[in-house]
């Protein structure tokens, strides 16, 4: 790999969210990192596209520094389902912001983080009965997101509703607070445009809310589009195309 490849983290690669985006990012330019928890999830990510793979959980501070050594961006997604949205640690909560914890000092990756419809400003954009359902999840989820924007590196926050197997359409409503964008999206959409935000410099330390724009009756509340590598444009270590 040429010095000026960009090297992305997906954390964590198991999830379904995770393996859309290896999937996806495994057709670019970039040099990809899978971070699993076993041996089985390892081979899945590499079949997937995982040029590299770290072993680690969310609670082993060691080998999350091993994980985000030398890299340039990732992309946080998580799933907690089951006893975990009642008792127990939260992957989307304090596990993520181990994560976060875990970069150097003197290194600023660019973080993507797709949370949920209904933690912060967006909450309405959830009805009742699942909030209060999902209230721990969300309140990790608020919790995490607040950190990362105190944590001082670039980010982009990507909520959305459920996710689903459709095919990739690149037709999406994107909304910036509130409740007006809510409903479903296809993850192989949410991994285009989780790998956009790194060439699409508008998105740089904003909050949004997307949706399926069959999932929606809103509309776009944003002045921009986003910009994939469909576009032409790849992150570098140097050039115009890296949010910094």
């Amino acid at each position: 790999m040429p010095h000026e490849s960009y090297r992305v983290l997906v954390a964590d690669a198991a999830t379904p969210v995770g393996t859309a985006l290896l999937t996806y990012l495994g057709e670019t330019e970039y040099v990809l990192r899978a971070l699993v928890a076993d041996a089985d999830a390892e081979r899945r990510a590499r079949n997937a596209g995982a040029d590299e793979v770290v072993h680690a959980d969310f609670a082993n501070h060691r080998a999350l520094a091993d994980a985000v050594a030398d890299v340039d961006a990732f992309c946080c997604t998580t799933t907690d389902g089951g006893l975990g949205r009642v008792v127990g640690p939260l992957d989307g909560g304090r596990g993520l912001r181990n994560l976060l914890d875990a970069v150097d000092e003197n290194s600023r990756p660019y973080v993507v983080l797709h949370s949920t419809i209904g933690v912060g400003d967006s909450a309405s954009g959830m009805v009742l009965p699942r909030r209060l359902y999902n209230y721990r999840i969300l309140r990790a989820l608020d919790d995490t997101e607040r950190h990362l924007r105190e944590r001082g590196v670039p980010y982009t926050i990507l909520r959305t509703g459920a996710t689903t197997d459709d095919a990739r359409s690149h037709d999406v409503v994107t909304g910036e607070g509130g409740d007006d964008v809510s409903g479903r999206i296809g993850r192989a959409d949410l991994a285009w445009l989780m790998t956009a935000t790194l060439t699409t410099p508008e998105a740089r330390n904003r909050t949004f809310e997307v949706a399926s724009s069959d999932a929606t009756t809103a509309t776009d509340a944003v002045d921009f589009a986003w910009s994939g590598p469909e576009t032409g444009l790849v992150a570098r270590r140097s050039g115009y195309s890296i949010p910094s």
